[in-house]
């Protein structure tokens, strides 16, 4: 089969199409035949080795949707001809830019006829992202106020989605290009990231939030406290600078602000989160909406893409 691999550590100029074996369904693992593999800043972070996978030359990709071919004598759950998602891949697994992918069976979820497999090869980190944040760490509740930040992003769309499935107060930043899809998807405010009255129309539209989702913590941590409820909840999923911190920390402490960092890679049963995003889908409370695909050759420029470029959703690989 083809799959994109890379040999050493680098920019995009490492990845390469190699022809390969077709992985074997041994262990509990089973054979998919990849429609979509989703593209993330994960991604890059592997192939630049900041975080280092298990082996070189390495597959990369950690989302995966398509049909399985094969199956372990050791797996129950799962049949040929069945349609999955599956996620958490690339770190101690080959990844799922390639033609097939072995995916151990506690990392994938049934996928409801009625959903498209190069969509939901984009929901994985997304989408679980998004629901371990909002509903595992921040415990959200109807009626409930939460911020998204980046609202267009992969995580971001996911996240007003699965807070609006909840009956909160969805309130997301994007810029204005994105705010009527927002819309659309259910949020009930969208506001321009760059206003410079943003905290005053936040605090304005709800009050105080109750719970806020941050991606980009060395430029919100403060901002979170700010425009936080007493006994708020902030999920922390990541930052362009390591170096956060407060300005004024009192503001979060006056109100009892609680903080939670995660990685999705943490979750304990990747398979349970899945299960629920995936019904979300089949039901249509959840949509992920790619905004470009690529061949397996194009794979670098999906990469150089997922990090430089401003796009509404998902990028996905269908090989």
């Amino acid at each position: 089969m083809k799959a994109v691999r890379f040999h050493e550590y680098g920019d995009e100029s490492v990845l390469q199409v190699d022809e390969v074996d077709r992985p074997e369904a041994t262990g509990h693992d089973v054979v998919v035949e990849v429609a979509g593999a989703g593209v993330n800043p994960v991604d890059t972070y592997f192939r630049e080795g900041a975080y280092e996978p298990f082996q070189l030359p390495m597959i990369p990709g950690v989302d995966v949707a398509g049909e399985v071919v094969a199956v372990s004598e050791y797996v129950d759950d799962y049949a040929v001809g069945d349609r999955v998602v599956g996620t958490g891949l690339s770190m101690n697994h080959l990844g799922a830019y390639a033609e097939y992918a072995a995916v151990p069976e506690d990392r994938l979820a049934q996928l409801p006829e009625s959903v498209d497999p190069v969509a939901a090869g984009g929901a994985g980190v997304a989408a679980v992202t998004a629901w371990r944040a909002l509903v595992d760490h921040a415990g959200l509740e109807p009626a409930e106020s939460v911020l998204v930040h980046g609202g267009s992003g992969g995580v971001g769309h996911a996240a007003v989605q699965l807070a609006a499935a909840t009956g909160a107060h969805v309130v997301t930043t994007a810029a204005p290009t994105y705010h009527d899809r927002l819309e659309a998807l259910g949020a009930d405010a969208v506001f321009d990231y760059a206003s410079e009255d943003l905290a005053d129309r936040v605090v304005d539209e709800t009050g105080g939030v109750d719970v806020v989702l941050d991606h980009r913590l060395d430029d919100y941590l403060q901002f979170d406290a700010d425009v936080a409820a007493t006994g708020a909840r902030v999920v922390g999923i990541g930052e362009n600078d390591p170096a956060v911190g407060f300005s004024n920390d009192g503001v979060a402490r006056s109100k009892d602000v609680s903080y939670q960092f995660m990685s999705m890679f943490n979750t304990p049963r990747l398979a349970e989160p899945l299960a629920r995003v995936a019904y979300l889908m089949g039901e249509g409370d959840l949509a992920i909406d790619v905004a470009r695909t690529y061949d397996l050759d194009e794979a670098a420029d999906a990469q150089v893409d997922v990090m430089a470029e401003s796009f509404f959703g998902k990028l996905v690989i269908t090989p």
